[in-house]
């Protein structure tokens, strides 16, 4: 990925469309727009003009960003065009004849990172933004995007810098009349401060990654129990497959479900029963593993089937009575998928827990396990730089092992692995 050169990409997605928006960004996006439009427009105006070089192509609103003020830190424009699939072929090819090149996936958002108009953090907000299915979800990608979790970062980073400068003036102008002898007592004060900062950041991770994935919500049971006619009923959709033959379900099917702007992914199992079967023992050992990696687990039981016990897993457990058309069952909740009793008792609960592991406010700007490993790694340091303030020096450098935890979180170290894997998931044109 060559970033000394012009890129051009259709950016608002699939045409035939109403309208169909070309950006271009680089070193010579102006001579391109003096050859396939006459001019360049002022910057930042609409301004309607005929592009085309030979002929006309289309007729459209063209605007220009000069650099470094633009989205990518270089000279980009944006052709608003006929969202014609001809059309648009017809622009990309004129604009490849002109000295510009088709950009990669997520080129555009690329260059921004590499100009410094964006960091790592602020980058995957944009990602999780074109992704993003539930209000929830659409919340924190924005936030993060915009910069939220950048400047709480900052303000970490600031306060280290600090801290960094206090300590070395004590380390290497003890001897001056101005910096004291030794330490003083607020300095230990100020790094146990930001280490119960960054501690109550890391207690938020677990309700932002659920936000941000879905709430994982494993039905389980033994088989005929109802598991597949519940999922069904919490999608509103014949999405499972239901008969009375035991085994019927033998893979793990997720379906998403978006609870009150809360994505909940609801996770139907394999009923677990010893099996000759070797493709439902796979389903069944499937279930066991989902069980243990699910954030709510729905323990099926209904009056007609025997009921057994749960594998032993740190997940939180509902007993849900299942059939109760049939006949009463224990239970947390009664439920019949077939009259529909219970079902709206059991969405309710479902939406209070939901909203209690993501936390009743904004929703959390951290949502990644790279957040935990940076934030666990600054918060080890900031314990043995506290730990050691009686040996300057060591503490010195703990204090330097926080900050470069912060600043790889950000992506100013060692960041091009992660650029490459965030990226893939980009669509062209961003």
């Amino acid at each position: 990925m060559l970033f000394t050169d012009t890129i051009a990409a259709l950016s608002s997605g699939q045409v035939p469309s109403g309208v169909a928006v070309i950006r271009l960004s680089g070193p010579d996006v102006r001579p391109i727009l003096t050859r396939i439009a006459g001019r360049v427009p002022p910057p930042r105006q609409l301004t309607l003009m005929t592009i085309g070089s030979d002929e006309a192509l289309d007729r459209g609103l063209v605007v220009f960003f000069p650099g470094p003020a633009s989205f990518t830190g270089e000279d980009c424009a944006e052709l608003q065009v006929h969202g014609s699939p001809a059309g648009v072929k017809a622009i990309l090819r004129l604009l490849v004849a002109q000295g510009a090149r088709l950009a990669e996936a997520g080129e555009f958002t690329r260059r921004a990172f590499e100009n410094g108009k964006l960091d790592l953090t602020a980058i995957e907000g944009f990602g999780d933004l074109l992704e993003a299915e539930t209000e929830n979800q659409r919340r924190q990608a924005l936030a993060r995007a915009e910069g939220g979790l950048s400047r709480r970062i900052d303000h970490w980073r600031e306060t280290l810098l600090d801290l960094r400068a206090r300590i070395e003036a004590d380390l290497d102008f003890s001897d001056e009349g101005d910096v004291g002898d030794g330490l003083p007592e607020s300095f230990g004060q100020a790094v146990a401060s930001l280490q119960a900062d960054i501690e109550t950041a890391l207690a938020s991770i677990d309700g932002g990654r659920i936000v941000r994935e879905g709430l994982r919500v494993a039905l389980a049971g033994p088989p005929n129990v109802g598991k597949s006619s519940l999922l069904n009923a919490l999608a509103r959709s014949d999405i499972a497959i239901v008969t009375d033959e035991a085994g019927t379900t033998r893979d793990v099917r997720e379906v998403p479900i978006d609870l009150g702007g809360q994505l909940v992914v609801v996770l139907d199992l394999a009923g677990l029963r010893e099996t000759d079967s070797k493709a439902e023992a796979e389903g069944v050992r499937r279930a066991r593993e989902e069980i243990g990696k699910a954030d709510l687990v729905l323990w099926l039981a209904a009056p007609d089937v025997e009921d057994m016990d749960l594998p032993a897993a740190d997940v939180p457990v509902w007993r849900i009575a299942t059939k109760a058309d049939l006949g009463p069952e224990d239970g947390e909740f009664h439920i019949s998928t077939v009259t529909g009793d219970g079902l709206g008792g059991l969405f309710e609960a479902l939406g209070h827990y939901a909203a209690e592991m993501t936390g009743q406010g904004e929703p959390s700007l951290l949502s990644r396990e790279r957040d935990r490993t940076a934030l666990l790694e600054a918060r080890w340091a900031l314990n043995e730089a506290n730990s050691r303030l009686a040996e300057p020096e060591l503490a010195a450098e703990s204090l330097r092992v926080a900050s470069q935890a912060l600043e790889r979180l950000l992506g100013r170290i060692d960041a091009e692995r992660v650029l490459d894997r965030l990226f893939s998931r980009f669509c062209i044109g961003k």
